[in-house]
């Protein structure tokens, strides 16, 4: 990823630079009370209108609830007074009846069964609720009627209603709901009284015939604008119903729990009846009212749906919730674009410290090249004369030896080491003084650091933890490679002496460009090394000198003061610049800009297969995969002193292809397979091992790494492990059994032949 430096999106000063903004009225939002203060008008902009509009619409239920169960009331008081009208008038109609034929027998009423017509049908005829009235004798044969004449032979010796009337029940008083098959067919349902004789024993029974009709007539006009969400009725105590509307089947009754209810003897109440569905969320039940009619063993009751309250109330809602949370969304749009936009003005602050802060330490960077350049061309001059008087006394040791003076071997070995630490005393300062020569080269960072990672590692001994962190992304630059790894292990060396207990040393590598606008005294493209430490860092008076040559702040004889210098004359000769930023007790970051290479790194090619020597029987042919040339050419040699032939491949793409060529020509096939684990390309070494595990024939694989996370993995596979540095002896040892069993297989493969 390529992160441009430039002003076009600043919107604040950097951390460093904070004494200059506030004196120019500038202070640092606080942005972290602004985004609290908006969440908290968020959310109650959320909670305060979602409380209100549950406290209205939960009320607004409440009282249609309550309005419901009012009109349920009063709709069954007005039905109450009137079937108890129309009941008392019927009595009154089987009193006059009983009247008009008391004392007379069966034969006597048939015997004026004309007259008896007539004056039934002026008793009932102008009611409109009254079907017909009849006379039955004590045996339930029909004696006369007031709508036919004469009468048709009939008898109720059977009906429920005459049966409980001869024995004296109440309820059988009004009768069930029956299609009178005599006439229109049209439902009636009857209401009578027993005649008595002389001697009080049952005589008979005076009928009267109520139309079902009547009364759905009048509860429907008594309804009117509530016909679909209320329903009433007229029921017997046993839960029969009489009349109804809507209109109910024949033979219909009411609910159990109504039904409970009337059988309990209650004369009045308010029954909340629950849903056949109440459990899946459907509103199908009812608010029932009921009252009994006077004393007769008649019901009336009103009932009202909860689907119709729900339904008023769910429309109420929504034009409610419309009208409250209409203007609520509106700020919530405006308070989430304001969170939005603060989460972007904190982004571009932070960006804009940082990189203010990189252009800062980029400036300050130059003006120390500037200020290094005169202390380099001293420096520079002293190196020089120094390195002539060290090559005359070098030039004077070698002469000494020839002669073969033997008694002074020790001293001359003293001043060979001295002469050594005085070689690399003087490449340093001439580095730091830009007089050592580049050799520059494209290589492919996150490459070249993996070749690199061993000395990196040793350079910051046992207690320190190296990490390395490089995308393939990264751009190649033009490098001299060996002062590329000097300038690495002085920084590493600082950040072990400032983790004497331990801690993190970091390596990352990003692309940044400079832009010319930005006023940085770099442009172009760069690639930033930034090497973290998590040591003790510096107080301010030493981070000013950090790059002056000869400056150290560690005890005599442990640091000659040109380790960092070394570094900055090395990334300012190759056209880029060095920058350290540091506080105490937060570590310390050397970042390293150098230019981008735009030429593409020179691929290295696999180490070319080595033809076949003779060697002594029973020698292995040995895969040998290894990224590091040097460790690859030590190994090679040590293997062929041990009478093995080698074949080297640069990493496991390599020797996954030569195992795949081999195949194909089994004349000089690979017997095992020593190979390093971490290595660049597609594939590492436990790929590979897991690879040759997988063939017809698994080919023995010995892994070597020197990480002990890569140890762990490998032994989760089938192979052998060794772990840098490694032991000769062991590793002979493995051989000879890796070779012993290929002896023990080829012998049982020659006796199965």
């Amino acid at each position: 990823m390529t992160r441009r430096l430039d002003d076009s999106t600043t919107k604040a000063l950097p951390e460093e630079w904070q004494d200059d903004s506030a004196a120019l009225g500038m202070p640092e939002p606080d942005f972290a009370v602004r985004r609290i203060t908006l969440i908290a008008l968020l959310a109650a902009a959320i909670i305060l209108p979602g409380i209100y509009a549950a406290a209205i619409v939960y009320s607004n239920f409440r009282a249609r609830v309550a309005s419901a169960t009012d009109a349920t009331v009063r709709t069954v008081r007005i039905a109450e007074e009137h079937a108890l009208k129309v009941f008392d008038l019927n009595e009154t109609l089987d009193a006059r009846v009983d009247d008009l034929v008391r004392g007379l027998d069966n034969d006597a009423i048939r015997a004026r069964e004309a007259d008896i017509h007539n004056k039934l049908q002026s008793i009932g005829g102008g009611y409109p609720q009254v079907a017909s009235v009849s006379i039955f004798g004590p045996e339930g044969l029909l004696l006369a009627n007031s709508r036919y004449y004469p009468t048709p032979r009939a008898s109720i010796a059977a009906r429920d209603d005459f049966v409980g009337i001869r024995g004296g029940h109440i309820l059988e008083h009004v009768s069930k709901v029956m299609v009178w098959h005599a006439g229109s067919g049209e439902a009636v349902f009857n209401t009578g009284i027993a005649r008595r004789g002389a001697n009080g024993a049952f005589a008979g029974l005076v009928s009267v015939a109520l139309r079902r009709s009547y009364f759905e007539s009048f509860y429907r006009d008594l309804l009117g604008g509530e016909r679909g969400a209320m329903t009433v009725m007229l029921t017997r105590t046993d839960g029969a119903v009489l009349a109804s509307y809507p209109p109910r089947p024949d033979q219909a009754v009411v609910s159990p729990t109504f039904a409970a209810a009337l059988a309990a003897g209650a004369r009045s109440g308010v029954l909340r009846l629950p849903g056949s569905n109440a459990k899946h969320g459907r509103h199908d039940g009812q608010i029932v009212a009921y009252r009994q009619v006077g004393s007769y063993p008649v019901y009336v009751s009103c009932a009202y749906s909860e689907s119709a309250i729900w339904s008023a109330w769910y429309r109420r809602a929504l034009v409610f919730a419309a009208s409250v949370f209409t203007p609520s969304i509106v700020l919530w749009f405006v308070l989430a674009f304001s969170l939005k936009r603060l989460a972007a003005e904190k982004q571009a602050w932070e960006r804009w410290k940082a990189e203010a802060s990189m252009r800062r330490s980029i400036e300050s960077a130059y003006r120390q090249s500037r200020k290094m350049e005169a202390l380099g061309n001293l420096v520079g001059t002293v190196a020089h004369d120094f390195n002539n008087l060290l090559t005359i006394v070098a030039t004077n040791v070698q002469i000494v030896r020839r002669r073969g003076v033997s008694s002074i071997d020790r001293e001359l070995g003293a001043i060979e080491r001295a002469l050594k630490s005085g070689q690399s005393l003087t490449r340093q300062l001439l580095g730091v003084a830009r007089k050592q020569p580049l050799r520059s080269e494209t290589i492919d960072l996150s490459r070249w650091m993996a070749a690199s990672r061993e000395l990196l590692r040793a350079s910051l001994g046992a207690n320190a933890a190296l990490v390395i962190d490089i995308g393939r992304d990264v751009w190649p630059i033009d490098v001299d490679s060996a002062e590329l790894e000097l300038a690495l292990i002085n920084v590493a060396v600082n950040a072990r002496d400032a983790m004497p207990s331990g801690g993190r040393f970091t390596v990352r590598a990003t692309n940044v460009r400079l832009e010319p606008e930005g006023g940085f005294a770099l442009t172009g493209e760069f690639v930033q090394i930034s090497l973290e430490d998590t040591g003790a860092g510096m107080p301010a008076e030493v981070l000013a000198h950090a790059f002056e040559p000869l400056f150290t702040t560690k005890p005599k004889g442990m640091g000659t003061g040109l380790g960092l210098p070394q570094v900055f004359a090395f990334c300012d000769r190759s056209g880029g610049l060095a920058t350290i930023d540091s506080a105490p007790g937060s570590g310390t970051t050397v970042r390293l800009y150098l230019p981008r290479a735009h030429d593409v790194p020179a691929a290295v090619a696999p180490h070319p297969q080595q033809p076949v020597q003779d060697v002594p029987a029973g020698g292995l042919h040995v895969l040998l995969v290894e990224d590091n040339d040097e460790v690859a050419a030590g190994t090679e040699a040590l293997l062929r002193m041990m009478g093995h032939r080698v074949t080297c491949a640069f990493n496991a793409d390599a020797a996954l292809k030569l195992i795949a060529e081999a195949l194909t020509q089994p004349t000089d096939p690979f017997d095992v397979v020593i190979s390093d684990i971490h290595m660049p390309g597609t594939a590492n070494g436990i790929d590979l091992a897991e690879a040759a595990q997988a063939l017809a024939e698994p080919l023995p694989v010995i892994l070597i790494t020197g990480y002990a996370q890569e140890l762990e993995r490998a032994r989760n596979v089938n192979v052998r492990v060794l772990s840098k540095p490694f032991d000769i002896a062991l590793l002979e040892s493995m051989l000879q059994t890796i070779r012993r069993e290929r002896e023990v297989r080829a012998h049982a493969h020659g006796r199965a032949s």
